[in-house]
């Protein structure tokens, strides 16, 4: 029985969906009295346009595409739907099959893409009515967007063009057929517009609009009856032309006489610009321009207006860009024809376009419109009415009609001092080289507006529980400004761009913030404490105080276009780029050239466009792919990427399944972001048995299927609703407390919530009801409110760091030092006298010595009364407090024990802790108001308790090499194990910018996750991102801009070290990924090994990527490789093998003795070269154990470590050994780290590292160690070298 025939997989159409003639009717000039009545008229006649001839692909039939001996494609695209005419169907153009052949499908059974109504299309493409003209006109075009019902856009781009009518007329193929005459013939002057529509799924503007008009050069003077072979060829090209990949390469093809050039979007989730983005900057002022953004981002019912139809669509869809990453999420009809101006009466928010001749008819008939006009630049309202739209943010909006006025919007001005181009092509390039850089800039600039809008959102996000607390975010916002974000608020729009801040995509929104951020934001970003105003941010707001009269009166306004921006000279003062340099650095635009981009010219199509004319264009696309690949090295590895994935594509087309899933496989080690993971899984699906057979012979396929074939085929969607922040209306445990704690924002760790609600269920059942809650969260949001509002005097503020806050003020109270008000920052405790403010130093924290709390008498009273004494002043400080005295004295103790932690530790997050800690003791009391709130909110003295119940010192040893501690988890529920940490230093790279080439630490997290720190401040230089989801084990450095990171998913991931991405994977194990060692030779590129659990050992060019060797060690479980003496060592469960570079065993260490019996392994080892020394430990153990590398036969020498439970990592640093273990420490278990020297084979010191046992450690240039604990402390701490 003959094996059936394999279903090939439905393939990513070209640039053509679809292309249509369209013109007057066959019946309307059907008749030689018709014809006579139109000799005479003076004016345009009108006609009803309808659907001529429609030309769907593919354009060669299956049956002609498979030639003797070659297993082939065809382009078929399945189609969910048609829309056919009812009255009289058009013709459908089909490829004609080889003469003799078989016959196509017949016509009726040709679908019509989604979204294209071809009922509707004839008024689209003649939205002004069908005219017969009595002179020729001007060839012209328009835009349209399409849309089916389920929202999926399509593109069409419609030329309209006139023929003479001859009195004379006949049929041909059952169609009215007119003679063309020379431009004066014609039966009385009568010429008749015709339409050719192209219907993409890509918006290609400017593209489909040369290649139209390139077409129409073409039309104008062939015989009528040749017309629909011309558009059928022209069709037929762009059908066969693949939609280039997101990134840099730009496709270029010969339409003749022009060379059409097809852009390619920057990244999968940008939009794909091929229109100049600078239309609605010259048809309005910058003022207007925020004017419709902000009835945008408020979602109004928008109309735009204009004589021009093109402008109508191009325009609309500039402003569509300006919004990007936030999305229009409505109606969006940029073009309406007469008979669809009923469209208008729709309730719901929409953007649509009408012709300016229906200006007064909407103006008049509809309500609540805003109507734009963009012949002259004015908003209005329908009816007169006044639609309420707020003004966008002043400040925000201030600084955009700077960088707009610093823009060059005229090519003119550019040109004045060159020569003429007398290529065409070559000035068309040279045009649109220009308006790339201004798209991006433009880009840039309303980027950066709606990053400085909606940049403070994050604050007031919980992301564990997806809620936004919008009340609290409005309380932030300025008093004018206000409005205009409780309509946003409320919009689809924001509560998409809500759902992907949850999700914490990186998209074009996180990037811009993240390259904005300011320094203070990024330390911001590690603390724990809640934010207050800095010093040098209420210096800032003291400086401005001149303005703010101004400003308030400002944002009172109703309209934008009042504004004025007094700093620059008048918009039309001269057409020349105005300089900023004065203006200050916000009014320029963020200097982000555009990206370097590459072309790549599609071969010429030769017809007639049979199976042999087909098939050999394709081999011409792969050959011309293949030499492009060919000539890159491996550092071009985006641009290679695009080349794979483009051959990959014609491979397809070709039937050549195969080799097309080899070059969709070279995307994972060029660029995984444009693997399309849906065509390749129904190309596998479509594999013959014969081709499913050979590709599972091939390691890298048989790799490619498995994963595909694995990917779960319906995965429950994630739940991505946004909750809005709402207090509790029943009685909560203490895991709904949590939880609601959590969403309000106030607090996020786990722990700290917990003392928390023993602090407010003191003496009462162990649940909190709603007006409890509702109480503490009212006092919390006070006490925030009151800490925006505190002002010091300038002479105060001097007198203090400007990173510090003030986090409590006492009442005004009498003390020793004069009458005022005692204020706490995180630093220090000083007194604000009354009177003429005045600065009184009382004590740091640093400085403390004792608090305590005493009645003074004065007359018969007794006088509550704080008293401090410090070291550097022997007067003890006294404040008659009163009622306030119980609550500063445990909040002051709280604070000085934070201090001495911080101080005893080097972690500076202990002081951020206790400041959380003292502002809930200060919501508890203020809650509670009762006799017992003292002692509740003494349940949160956890620093103070601490230091009294648990006095214990950190050793000196410690204490002298200890330099810092870093929190990776500041901002968690709870802390995350470290599980590996790789140190990089810094290179001065020329595409880095200066502060990115600093040393940086990379921290692994539990499931995939990686944080940068900026080594030379250890601050967060890069916030979380996902590499992967499973468990990282190793990670190494690689040709100075690659991290490699190997994982339990058995994959390695490569991060580029300038851009801080994660875009290649090697896929080559089939198991765990445990160990990397890089070679590094005199000669690039270095030589990177890798070692999976399953015994596999690879070895990869860091360059290209490629598999250089492979081998597999006897005994398997792999667990880390080392390189030495021109041999890889291998620990490999009981034993440490020896091999050669090609994987020939050549020695063998084995566990024996004691530990042998046990049935141990090895946990890890270390190779001291110059002492000649092999270091190992054993799982479970606490001895290390020395063998001699001249003769590991000899028996190894045992070190037993004091207090030592069992060893987890071991590092070389200079000649000593450090090792990280779990250890007793006073009858507890804790991170130890021991420093062995290597020569004496002694414990040097032994260092009480962390709470936690010692996970990971790394060397910083053997300057530093730095040691990762587990998941209870979830710290790194930075150690000296000594």
């Amino acid at each position: 029985m003959a094996e059936a025939a394999p279903h090939h997989p439905a393939l990513p159409s070209g640039l053509l969906e679809l292309c249509a003639l369209l013109g007057a009717p066959r019946d309307s000039l059907r008749g030689p009295e018709q014809v006579a009545q139109r000799k005479g008229v003076k004016g345009p006649s009108s006609l009803d346009p309808e659907v001529l001839s429609v030309f769907v692909p593919p354009f060669v039939m299956k049956e002609d595409s498979q030639p003797a001996a070659v297993n082939s494609m065809t382009l078929v695209k399945n189609r969910k739907r048609s829309f056919r005419k009812k009255r009289e169907r058009p013709r459908v153009e089909l490829g004609k099959g080889v003469p003799g052949g078989p016959r196509g499908p017949d016509p009726e059974d040709v679908n019509i893409p989604n979204g294209v109504d071809l009922l509707a299309l004839p008024q689209l493409c003649f939205p002004g009515g069908l005219c017969v003209a009595s002179e020729p006109r001007e060839d012209c075009v328009h835009f349209l967007v399409l849309t089916d019902v389920c929202g999926n856009r399509t593109y069409g781009v419609v030329a309209q063009y006139y023929r003479p009518l001859h009195d004379e007329y006949c049929f041909y193929n059952g169609k009215t057929h007119w003679e063309a005459l020379g431009p004066g013939g014609g039966a009385a002057g009568c010429f008749v517009p015709f339409a050719v529509c192209v219907v993409s799924r890509f918006p290609y503007y400017n593209a489909l609009k040369d290649c139209l008009s390139c077409l129409l050069t073409h039309l104008k003077f062939c015989k009528d009856f040749e017309v629909d072979n011309h558009i059928k060829d022209f069709a037929a090209k762009l059908s066969l032309i693949p939609s280039p990949p997101p990134g840099p390469l730009h496709l270029i093809f010969n339409m003749k006489p022009l060379q059409i050039v097809f852009p390619s979007r920057a990244d999968p989730e940008s939009p794909l610009i091929d229109l100049d983005l600078h239309l609605p900057l010259l048809c309005f002022r910058p003022e207007k321009v925020l004017q419709i953004l902000t009835c945008l981002l408020t979602e109004q019912r928008i109309v735009f207006f204009s004589s021009s139809w093109a402008l109508l669509t191009l325009v609309a869809e500039c402003f569509m860009a300006y919004l990007h990453p936030l999305q229009w999420q409505h109606t969006f009809v940029p073009i309406l024809s007469g008979q669809m101006l009923d469209f208008l009466m729709a309730p719901t928010s929409f953007l649509m376009g009408c012709h300016l001749d229906h200006f007064e008819e909407v103006s008049k008939e509809a309500d609540g419109l805003i109507l734009i006009n963009i012949d002259n630049g004015n908003i209005t309202y329908s009816n007169d009415e006044e639609v309420d739209v707020p003004d966008i943010p002043l400040l925000a909006a201030q600084t955009f009609i700077q960088r707009v006025q610093s823009l060059q919007l005229h090519h003119e001005l550019e040109l004045a001092h060159l020569c003429t181009s007398t290529d065409v092509n070559e000035g068309r390039a040279s045009r649109r080289a220009w308006q790339q850089r201004l798209n991006c800039q433009i880009q840039q600039m309303t980027l950066q507006l709606l990053v400085s809008i909606f940049r403070e959102v994050k604050n007031h996000l919980n992301y564990e529980h997806r809620v936004f607390n919008s009340e609290e975010f409005l309380k932030t916002r300025a008093l004018g400004d206000q409005q205009f974000y409780k309509q946003v608020l409320d919009t689809y729009m924001f509560h998409a761009f809500l759902k992907a801040q949850l999700s914490r995509r990186m998209d074009a929104f996180a990037q811009m913030d993240l390259h904005t951020q300011s320094e203070e934001d990024r330390i911001n970003g590690m603390l724990l404490s809640p934010r207050r105003p800095t010093i040098e941010k209420m210096a800032s707001r003291k400086s401005s105080t001149p303005h703010a009269a101004h400003r308030r009166m400002v944002v009172s306004m109703p309209n934008l276009q009042d504004i004025a921006v007094p700093e620059l000279p008048p918009r039309n003062s001269s057409l020349r780029k105005i300089q900023t340099t004065e203006c200050g650095s916000s009014g320029a635009v963020l200097d982000m050239p555009p990206k370097s981009t590459h072309t790549f010219k599609i071969p010429e199509i030769h017809f007639p466009l049979v199976a042999q004319c087909v098939q050999a264009f394709y081999a011409d696309c792969v050959a011309q792919l293949s030499k492009a690949i060919g000539s890159l090295t491996p550092e071009n590895s985006v641009l290679l990427a695009r080349y794979f994935y483009l051959r990959g594509l014609v491979r397809l087309m070709q039937g050549q399944l195969l080799g097309a899933l080899l070059d969709f496989q070279s995307l994972y080690k060029t660029d995984v972001c444009v693997f399309p993971a849906d065509l390749v899984q129904m190309t596998v699906e479509s594999l013959s048995a014969p081709e499913r057979t050979q590709a599972e012979r091939t390691p890298e396929l048989l790799r490619l299927i498995s994963e595909v074939m694995d990917r779960p085929a319906d995965a429950p969607k994630a739940d991505d609703r946004v909750k809005n922040f709402e207090l509790p209306k029943k009685h909560m445990q203490l895991d709904d407390f949590v939880k609601r704690v959590q969403e309000s924002g106030i607090v996020k760790d786990t722990s700290v919530i917990h003392r928390l609600f023993e602090a407010l269920t003191v003496g009462h059942q162990k649940q909190i009801d709603p007006e409890t809650f509702k109480d503490f969260y009212n006092c919390w949001k006070e006490a925030e409110a009151e800490a925006q509002e505190v002002s010091l005097p300038l002479s105060v503020m001097e007198q203090l760091d400007k990173n510090e806050c003030v986090y409590k003020l006492s009442r005004s109270v009498k003390t020793n030092r004069g009458v005022g008000k005692i204020a706490m920052t995180q630093k220090r405790l000083f007194l604000l006298t009354d009177g003429r403010p005045g600065y009184a130093e009382i004590s740091t924290f640093r400085n403390i010595e004792d608090v305590r709390s005493t009645m003074a008498t004065f007359l018969l009273l007794r006088i509550p009364t704080l008293k401090i004494k410090t070291a550097s002043k022997k007067e003890v400080f006294e404040a008659n407090l009163k009622t306030e005295c119980d609550l500063w004295h445990l909040m002051v103790k709280e604070m000085w024990a934070g201090r001495k932690l911080a101080d005893d530790h080097k972690d500076p997050q202990y002081v951020q802790q206790a400041l959380t800690h003292i502002l809930l003791m200060d919501a508890v009391v203020g809650t509670l108001q009762s006799p017992g709130a003292i002692y509740a909110a003494s349940k949160l003295s956890y620093f103070d308790r601490m230091k009294n119940e648990m006095p214990m010192a950190v050793p000196k040893t410690t204490s002298e090499t200890l330099k810092h501690k870093i929190n990776p988890s500041a901002g968690e529920t709870a802390p995350r194990a470290i599980d590996v940490l790789l140190y990089t230093p810094g290179h001065l790279d020329p595409a880095e910018k200066v502060e990115d080439a600093h040393p940086k630490l990379w921290c692994a997290l539990n499931e995939g996750k990686v944080i940068v720190f900026d080594a030379s401040s250890w601050t967060i230089h890069q916030h979380c991102f996902r590499v992967g989801t499973s468990k990282l084990n190793c990670m190494v450095m690689a040709e100075q801009s690659q991290v490699w990171v190997g994982s339990e998913d058995s994959v390695i991931y490569i991060i580029n070290v300038h851009s801080m991405s994660c875009n290649k994977q090697l896929t080559d194990h089939r198991a765990s990924v445990t160990g990397l060692a890089v070679q590094d030779g005199l000669q690039a590129p270095s030589t990177v090994y890798s070692c999976s659990a399953d015994g596999t050992v690879l070895a990869w060019n860091a360059s290209s990527l490629q598999v250089t060797g492979r081998f597999q060690v006897r005994g398997g479980g792999l667990s880390a490789i080392r390189l030495h003496g021109g041999r890889l060592w291998c620990c490999a469960g009981d034993s440490i093998l020896v091999v050669s570079m090609n994987g020939y065993p050549c020695q063998e260490l084995k566990i024996s003795g004691r530990v042998k019996e046990t049935g141990s392994s090895f946990r890890g080892f270390q190779l001291m070269p110059e002492q000649e020394q092999l270091w190992a430990a054993c799982a479970g153990y606490p001895d290390v154990y020395v063998w001699s590398l001249q003769d590991l036969a000899q028996p190894p020498q045992r070190i037993h470590l004091e207090d030592c439970s069992e060893i987890n990592c071991m590092i070389k640093v200079k000649k000593q050994i450090w090792v990280g273990a779990t250890g007793l420490s006073q009858g507890r278990l804790k991170g130890k780290i021991y420093v062995m020297d290597a020569e004496r084979r002694t414990v040097e010191k032994e260092l009480l590292a962390h709470a936690d046992t010692v996970k990971t450690l790394c060397s910083a240039e053997d300057r530093y160690v730095l040691s990762g604990a587990g998941r209870e402390e979830g710290k790194i701490a930075i150690w000296k070298v000594e």
